[in-house]
C-alpha cells in the first residue's frame, strides 16, 4: 500500500530525531570517562545539543502522526524495531578513536544535509535545520580536528583511527539510502536530494582523511536495515538502559 504525505513526513522525522537521540546517548556514557576534563564536558554538551535536535524532530513527528504522542513517548514507549535510526550510532563507543572517527563521519553527513534542509518548503523542518546548523558545524570541526590529530600523531593513534575507520565505513551507505519517503518530497522541495549531501561529504572526507594521513577505506558492502527497524543486537541493550526509568514507572512526571 502506497504511503501517504503524513505517514512519509512522520517517518521522516522520526528518522532524523533517532539518528540524534541513539548518537546523544551513546555519547553520554562517556560522561566521567573522556580522556582529559575537557573532552569529557565538550562530549556531555556534544550529547545534550544531539538530545535538544532529537526533542524537536520527536516533537514535531508527535504532531503529525496526530495521536496525541509526546516526544516523550516517542523516545520511551517505542519498541526497538519501531526505532529507524542507522546502524552507525548505535554501535558501542569503542575506544576514544572509534568514536571521534564515528562523530566524524556522522558530523560529515548531518552537516550539508541539515544545511539543505534549512531551505525546505517545510517551515518546521527549515526552522529544526537552522537551529542545529550551528552546532552542527562546530560539532564537524572538532570531530575533523580529532581525525587529524590521530592520524597525524604517534604511530599509536594513527593505527587506532585506521582501524576506527575501516570498521565504521560500512555503516555509512545506509546515510544515503533513499526509499518512498524521500521520494515523496524531494520534487516538492520538503527534503533534499542525497547526491549532493553525498558529494559534500565525499568532498569533507576525503580533505580531512588526507591532513590526517588516513586511508580512506575502499566501498563496498554496506550495512543497511536499520531505517526499517533491523538492527544490530546493541540497540536493545542501548533502550532497555535509557528507557527503564519511563517503562518501570509509566507516567512518572518530576
Amino acid at each position: 500500500m502506497k504511503m501517504t504525505q503524513q505517514e512519509a513526513l512522520f517517518t521522516y522525522c522520526l528518522r532524523r530525531g533517532d539518528d540524534n537521540l541513539i548518537l546523544s546517548h551513546r555519547l553520554s556514557e562517556w560522561c566521567g570517562h573522556g580522556p582529559q576534563l575537557e573532552e569529557d564536558i565538550a562530549l556531555t554538551n556534544r550529547a545534550l545539543d544531539l538530545i535538544g535536535q532529537a526533542r524537536n524532530y520527536l516533537q514535531y513527528a508527535g504532531e503529525v502522526e496526530g495521536k496525541g504522542r509526546s516526544e516523550d513517548d516517542l523516545a520511551y514507549m517505542r519498541k526497538e524495531r519501531d526505532f529507524v535510526n542507522v546502524k552507525l550510532v548505535e554501535l558501542h563507543n569503542g575506544d576514544y578513536a572509534f568514536t571521534m572517527a564515528r562523530n566524524f563521519l556522522y558530523d560529515a553527513w548531518h552537516l550539508p544535509l541539515q544545511q539543505a534542509l534549512m531551505k525546505s518548503a517545510d517551515a518546521q523542518l527549515a526552522a529544526i535545520a537552522g537551529k542545529a546548523v550551528k552546532e552542527i558545524t562546530y560539532q564537524l570541526k572538532t570531530s575533523a580536528d580529532w581525525m587529524i590529530r590521530f592520524g597525524d600523531g604517534t604511530e599509536e593513534s594513527h593505527r587506532r583511527a585506521q582501524t576506527a575507520l575501516d570498521a565504521l565505513w560500512t555503516c555509512t551507505g545506509e546515510l544515503f539510502a533513499t526509499d518512498e519517503v524521500e521520494a515523496i518530497f524531494v520534487k516538492a522541495g520538503i527534503v533534499p536530494a542525497m547526491a549532493p549531501i553525498k558529494a559534500a561529504f565525499d568532498t569533507k572526507v576525503d580533505a580531512v582523511l588526507t591532513e590526517a594521513t588516513l586511508k580512506r577505506p575502499a566501498d563496498g558492502f554496506m550495512m543497511s536495515g536499520g531505517r526499517e527497524g533491523k538492527h544490530t543486537e546493541h540497540l536493545g541493550f542501548l533502550l532497555a538502559e535509557m528507557q527503564y526509568l519511563q517503562r518501570a514507572y509509566p507516567g512518572a512526571t518530576w
